[in-house]
């Protein structure tokens, strides 16, 4: 990065924290502060929801995804639609007439306290691991690629997240999402451009689709039963709308930024506006994922995109094998775009299978040099992360980019970090407030209940830096917060469905099902027999059906007592 970049990085963040923190200023009351006066109009809501959930972790993972594996991820989101669709009908209407300031509340007025503070207390388990993983994701990788220290990257994004939402509260976060959300906005479509512009002459949009199919990439629907397949068409509408629903129905960094609509019909815009926007976003970053492989076809690429993987093969006793390997994948990166220009000049069909066989023979490759770089490692004592999925995008964009719109795509990234972080301390802080604190201590008043959430808020950030700063790369970061949310929303979803369409299961049915049901999720989970989107639905199920039968169970019970 150069000086143009570093101005430019700066003052975008600058610019958007400090109107943010302007236009916010002065709540007194405990509505002002969480609820943002009630005075959000429809598309703040929804561009607030969407950055909430388009973390910093969709702009460096997602294109990494589809650069590997194509676009089948965007299958992930089918279920939206039709969450957004009941939770427009059925959630946000109750929670609107009972002017909750938490989803949580409402399980109170239907169940007891203890129902109530234990889905609290689910809440604030999983989205502070997620508040972590939020700032650790963008951190550790631009500490990679450009030499930043990781625990000082993950003490500035967790800083300028903390002052600006301590300062203003709900209003602040949805502002400056709102703006955060247009710059990412312009940078994705800046970077398309780009992509275009930097491939040869001869290569134009349909020869680039026509390339990416060869490959696979453009394969978006897989309608096989497969349990082994994490994404399907099924997974998606089925396992997707379970954990859509109970994202943006139940977990209250999401029913938040809806809460501070101005009156029902704003709120319920706001979520459509989202459930329409969110899918084409999502397949329009995944499509660029795509065009940055395109881009590879043409250029060079490293043989594994971590820099820190390359920098410990380096004086090793594997280095020699290692530039082997790089000459290798070399020779068949240039025999390739012979017989991709071969199929774009002649149309020579044969060509395909070929192509096909020398990418199969290129992931090989990455493949042994992957376990070179274990070896290197070890042989070091330094862990080093050799999945380099996470890695593609942003090598890309420092590596391939113009002077200036790289400072501008960090900004994108920080920003859209910082957005969603942004959001879980605020509800982290809200939930425990109102939901722990106020429940039990209720002569608080309303001077008092903002200056506990401005402290819990602190707390909370201080709590998501030091996740940060343990947290570990897994597999792939999206999938990482999409398993911790799979985990534990199956079961507080199923809590809420039970309160809203049954009458005759009672709190104590409820709340024993609900802690079996976590106990047997986790342990599911750690086995590893099922792809984690079912378990969305397996735990929505298992609640649903242990609270009916101990319901009959009790209800059995007392009648023979009675006799």
């Amino acid at each position: 990065m150069v000086a143009i970049d570093w101005i430019i990085l700066v003052l975008t963040l600058l610019v958007i924290i400090a109107y943010g923190t302007y236009k916010s200023l002065g709540a007194k009351t405990s509505n002002e502060y969480i609820k943002a006066g009630n005075s959000a109009k429809w598309w703040t809501i929804g561009l607030s929801v969407m950055a909430t959930q388009a973390s910093a972790i969709t702009f460096l993972s997602t294109p990494g995804q589809a650069f590997n594996d194509g676009m089948g991820f965007v299958q992930f989101y089918f279920g939206l639609p039709i969450a957004v669709i009941i939770i427009c009908l059925v959630f946000i209407p109750i929670y609107h007439k009972l002017k909750v300031y938490t989803a949580y509340e409402f399980l109170e007025k239907r169940f007891d306290q203890k129902t109530r503070t234990l889905t609290a207390l689910l809440f604030l388990i999983q989205r502070s691991l997620s508040a972590g993983i939020t700032i650790f994701a963008p951190a550790i990788i631009l500490s990679s690629v450009l030499g930043w220290d990781l625990i000082m990257v993950n003490i500035i994004i967790g800083s300028l997240v903390i002052f600006y939402t301590v300062s203003g509260g709900t209003k602040a976060v949805n502002y400056t999402q709102k703006y955060q959300m247009i710059i990412i906005f312009f940078g994705l479509f800046a970077i398309l451009f780009i992509i275009f512009k930097l491939l040869p002459e001869q290569i134009n949009f349909q020869n680039a689709l026509e390339i990416a199919s060869i490959s696979g990439k453009l394969e978006v629907l897989d309608f096989s039963f497969d349990l082994e397949n994490r994404y399907t068409v099924w997974s998606g509408i089925i396992g997707g709308t379970f954990l859509m629903l109970s994202y943006f129905g139940t977990d209250q960094s999401q029913v938040q930024r809806y809460l501070s609509g101005k009156s029902l019909r704003e709120m319920q815009l706001g979520m459509i506006f989202n459930g329409i926007l969110k899918v084409p976003m999502q397949f329009f970053i995944l499509f660029i994922g795509v065009m940055v492989f395109i881009f590879y076809q043409f250029n060079l690429s490293p043989l594994n995109f971590n820099p820190q993987a390359n920098k410990v093969i380096v004086g090793s006793s594997y280095e020699n094998e290692y530039k082997n390997l790089k000459n290798k994948l070399n020779e068949i990166h240039f025999e390739k775009v012979s017989k991709i220009n071969e199929i774009i000049e002649d149309k020579i069909e044969n060509k395909k299978i070929e192509i096909i066989k020398l990418e199969k023979e290129e992931i090989k490759i990455r493949q042994k040099a992957k376990l070179l770089i274990e070896k290197a490692g070890a042989e070091k004592s330094i862990k080093v992360e050799t999945n380099d999925k996470d890695y593609i995008f942003i090598n890309f964009i420092l590596n391939h980019l113009p002077k200036g719109l790289i400072g501008l795509l960090i900004a994108v990234i920080l920003s859209a970090a910082m957005s969603s972080t942004s959001s879980e301390i605020n509800a982290l802080a809200t939930t425990t407030t109102m939901d722990l604190i106020k429940r039990n201590y209720a002569n608080i008043d309303e001077k008092k209940i903002v200056y506990l959430t401005k402290f819990f808020t602190l707390l909370w950030g201080i709590c998501a830096i030091i996740i940060a700063c343990v947290a570990f790369l897994a597999d792939n970061l999206i999938q990482l917060v999409n398993i911790i949310g799979s985990i534990f929303y199956g079961n507080v979803l199923g809590i809420f469905l039970i309160a809203l369409f049954t009458k005759k299961i009672r709190s104590l049915s409820v709340f024993t099902s609900a802690i079996i049901t976590q106990i047997a999720i986790i342990y599911i989970w750690w086995i590893d027999i099922i792809p984690f989107l079912w378990l969305n639905i397996l735990g929505c199920f298992l609640v649903t059906a242990l609270s009916a039968f101990i319901e009959l169970f009790l209800s059995i019970s007392n009648f023979s007592s009675s006799e």
